[in-house]
């Protein structure tokens, strides 16, 4: 056995022997006509690094997401959606530009153009891998501009349908679209007011709203609680109208269901902050009212069964993190709604309106207990 391996042993040092001899002629030939071997250090560190790092422990690509929302900072609801974005993205390496385009507070069309000029601005310089695009004004003033690009658009909280800004059968787009929880509110409410029978909904004209009104409430009048009816819909411009439909609503129904509230005008043609439209309703109006979101609650509305901010979030940053990460394409996920709702109660409200939640609706829903002005 010795022999053998002693025999092996030779062999293998006369290739090696031989394969020496062979690289240092070509060398000679090389040098000899005048060129010399060209060594690239990148190429063999490359393939060392494919050999010995796991795929783990290998440099990740960055991405650059540009966030466009509809709305400003702080405010919860936006908050919650890029919250939710981001949780979603988990470790990938992103680097994020927000733009705020802050229409409830300037819904004005000279605003919202500047502000989307803007943003195009910086998609152009910037070049993001991804745009994410909450709720409708930023679909109607940025999106939709860029349908069929080869930039991929998520979008989330998208009232409207998708055919409205282009987004049905596009190449690069798809999102989450918010569908208020009508029926289930009007349960919730059933629940606090056993009395309730004819409700009458109340919006500012913020243009997502007479879809909303048409395409999902509408619709769903024949799923409220048996008894109870929608009475009428009010699309109001001004305070002063609020105010007055409010007063006038007493005596005619038994309940308010809110929508749009952030653009009422004053005497001056500004809109009235959402706090100082709350803070009105819990002081002068005598009927129960009720809407969809938690902000609305906490600022004086008796209840709602909310729209999650962080879902719609949560729902985006699957999406966009399969686009970018897996190279899936924005096509291949359907736009669809989120579907849970989470019902909370103002019991600062209930109080002032002589309601007496039962205990088993309470240990149902997330409770408030003061006004957040």
């Amino acid at each position: 056995m010795s022999g053998g391996r002693f025999g092996i042993r030779i062999r293998k040092e006369i290739w090696l022997a031989v394969l020496l001899i062979i690289i240092a002629g070509i060398a000679a030939v090389l040098f000899l006509r005048g060129e010399t071997p060209v060594v690239s250090r990148a190429e063999p560190a490359k393939e060392v690094e494919k050999a010995i790092l796991p795929e783990t422990v290998r440099p990740a690509k960055h991405f650059k997401i540009l966030h466009i929302m509809s709305y400003h900072l702080p405010w919860k609801w936006t908050e919650e959606q890029l919250a939710g974005f981001k949780e979603a993205l988990g470790d990938l390496d992103v680097e994020y530009k927000v733009i705020q385009m802050d229409a409830k507070r300037h819904s004005d069309e000279e605003w919202k153009l500047k502000v989307a000029a803007e943003a195009k601005g910086l998609i152009g310089t910037w070049k993001p891998d991804l745009m994410f695009t909450g709720d409708d004004d930023a679909q109607q003033y940025v999106a939709k501009d860029y349908v069929n690009t080869n930039i991929p658009i998520v979008f989330c909280a998208v009232n409207a349908e998708p055919k409205e800004y282009g987004f049905a059968g596009s190449k690069n787009v798809t999102g989450v679209l918010e569908r208020i929880h009508f029926t289930q509110a009007v349960q919730l409410l059933k629940q606090l007011v056993p009395t309730v029978h004819k409700i009458a909904i109340i919006t500012d004209t913020g243009k997502m709203w007479v879809p909303v009104m048409e395409n999902e409430l509408k619709p769903s009048e024949s799923r409220l609680p048996a008894g109870v009816e929608v009475a009428g819909y009010y699309v109001l411009s001004t305070f002063e109208e609020y105010k007055k439909t409010v007063k006038d609503c007493e005596g005619k129904v038994d309940a308010l269901g809110m929508l749009g509230v952030f653009e009422f005008k004053d005497e001056s043609g500004n809109n009235v902050p959402l706090e100082q439209v709350q803070r009105w309703t819990v002081e002068n109006s005598r009927l129960p009212d009720f809407s969809f979101w938690d902000d609305r609650v906490k600022k004086g509305t008796l209840c709602a069964v909310t729209v999650s901010g962080i879902a719609q979030g949560q729902a985006a940053g699957k999406m966009a993190r399969g686009i970018l990460s897996e190279g899936k394409s924005p096509a291949s996920y359907p736009m669809k709604a989120t579907e849970k709702g989470i019902p909370i109660i103002n019991l600062a409200r209930a109080k002032k309106l002589n309601i007496n939640p039962a205990s088993s609706v309470l240990l149902t829903a997330e409770v408030v207990t003061e006004y957040m002005w």
